[in-house]
Order: structure tokens, then sequence, then C-alpha cells
């Protein structure tokens, strides 16, 4: 396999709560409007992604997995998946309120949906005045009281309503009832999934007048309804360094502010690594070639790459790998 970067076709995703920033913002290329979601890399079945550019162009990624394997995901990532690519890489504009919702954990999406669970880690990128996220409860809940929370339409009396600041990191772990707010730009690194329970929507109608489909019943053993206050997760900011941000057993992130070269050792790694650039621009240097990449962009660097060089004046990346 060449050991080059790779670059895939952004799918977009049109939303009911979804605005204009990641055409204003991210400078994506669309014409649709009401765009919410950018998924940058994915292999969610129906959603896969494909190479826009170098010496795999017009190839799927799910190909490239058939024909290289170990070589662009690594031994120790095909040893734990197989051919499934674990996870799922997105920038999000929320111009209103998401719904309330929560997704299940592994065991009871593969039980119920044949599919992994959907632990997740947001990035914020940019947000109105006075935007927050809903992360949890604000204190421990049981199930009668949340069901009688959801019946009576209280259940934001219930719920932990957090501030959000630009460059806030947080961790959304399975069973969570969470929802981004209105006004927030965000990055999202999750695992391959596409299950989500919403059991609130504001009583919203879609662009036919219709109500949206809610999964109370099945959200019921899906939430954890204990309270939790580390969902915010603190983080080291130093120049030119992979600062370890979020590592945990479905995927690990590293903040990385770059404003010279930077050499990256990634051959003990034995995973593939994503890098989005968040802020500013940046060159990605392989041992067979090298990428542009400007802020709203994502590269994906092959498992059997050894090193990477970063060049740059001034940006800021996420780096994740497994």
């Amino acid at each position: 396999m060449y050991r080059s970067p790779l670059k895939f076709q952004p799918i977009y995703k049109e939303r009911l709560w979804g605005g204009e920033k990641l055409k204003t913002s991210l400078d994506k290329q669309y014409s649709a409007s009401g765009i919410g979601e950018s998924w940058e890399i994915s292999a969610v079945k129906g959603d896969v992604s494909q190479v826009i550019e170098g010496p795999y162009s017009g190839k799927n990624l799910d190909v490239l997995i058939e024909d290289f394997g170990p070589e662009l995901l690594g031994f120790s990532v095909v040893n734990r998946f197989g051919s499934d690519f674990p996870i799922l890489i997105k920038y999000i504009d929320a111009k209103m309120d998401l719904s309330i919702q929560v997704h299940p954990n592994d065991e009871l999406a593969a039980q119920r949906h044949q599919s992994f669970g959907k632990n997740e880690m947001w990035f914020i990128m940019d947000h109105d005045p006075n935007a927050n996220l809903i992360l949890g409860f604000q204190e421990d809940c049981s199930k009668k009281s949340y069901q009688k929370a959801l019946e009576e339409k209280k259940l934001s009396t219930l719920l932990n309503y957090t501030p959000v600041n630009k460059g806030d990191a947080f961790m959304i772990e399975t069973g969570t009832m969470h929802a981004i707010g209105a006004g927030i730009l965000l990055a999202e690194i999750q695992q391959t999934s596409d299950i989500t329970y919403r059991v609130y929507d504001f009583d919203r109608r879609d662009k036919n007048g219709n109500l949206r489909e809610l999964h109370t019943d099945l959200a019921l053993d899906a939430i954890n309804y204990k309270a939790k206050t580390d969902y915010k997760k603190s983080y080291k900011r130093e120049q030119n360094s992979s600062n370890e941000l979020i590592h945990n057993q479905y995927f690990k992130t590293n903040f990385l502010p770059v404003n010279q070269k930077m050499d990256i050792k990634i051959a003990g790694r034995d995973s593939f690594s994503i890098y989005m650039c968040i802020e500013g621009e940046v060159v990605l240097r392989t041992e067979h070639g090298q990428m542009p990449m400007k802020k709203g962009e994502t590269l994906m660097i092959p498992a059997c790459c050894e090193q990477l060089e970063l060049q740059s004046s001034g940006a800021e990346l996420l780096e994740i790998y497994i």
C-alpha cells in the first residue's frame, strides 16, 4: 500500500436542526440547505466514504480495507474488529437544539441492532453566546421519576445543562442522556454506529409537518440514571506536541497545536491515524506523498506509515487512532 495520506469526500446529512456553519465556517461545498452533519470518514452501511485524491481516488473505504487490511488499519485493529472500521468522524453544526437522546452500549446495540454501541466525544470548535449542552442528570434519577417527568413534559427539570467554550472537550459514554444545544459547531469522534434513541424533540415537526419518531420504550433500558460530573475533560496545550485529550478503549484523541515543522513517529502505533484540522492550515507529509489540509478538512494516514511530518505556521489538529 502507498504510504500516503488519504482524503475522502464528505457525506453531507440534512437535519431539521442544521444550519450554515459547515459552509460558512468550514468551507464545505454543497448546495442544499439545513446540512447539520459532515461525515468525514465513515464505514456505516449505505454511507461509506470514498477517496477523492491520490492513487486510490474513487475507491471506497471498505474496498481499501478488503484490499489492504492490516496495512491500512493496523494488525491490532484487525485483530479486534476484523474488516469493520471502528470509528465514525464528523463535524456537526447545530443551528437549533438537537433532540434529547441516548445511545445504547455495545451489548444492547449488538442484541437489538447487530451494531456497535455509540460512545462518542465532542470538541467545541465554535459557539454562539450562552450556548450549552445537555449532559446527563442533575441528580441521581430513578426510572419511575424519569418516566413521570417525560409524561408531564418536565424532563428538562431533571437534566444537567452545561455551558460551553471554544476548545472544550467532552466524553459522552453510552447511556448518557444528552443533546447538543443551538449555536454549537463541533467535531465528533464516535464508535461506528448510527443508533440513536430519541426521547424528546420539543414537539417539533419535520418539513412535511410530521412529528419525528421517538424511541422512549427502547431508551428505558439504555439510560444511565446516575448523575455524573466528569463529562468535560481537561488537557494540556503544549505547542508542537501531541497533548493527550481523551484515551479509552474505543479511540484515542490528542490535541496538536502546530506552528513549525513537527515530526510524529507512528511506526509503533499499529493503527491508522486520522487528523482533523480544527484551525488554520497544515501540510502532512509521509514516505510516499504530502497533502495540504485546511480548517474543516480531515485526512487518514495508513497504519503502514512509519513517520509523519507536519508543517504549519499556525494550526490546531485533533489526532485520532485506536
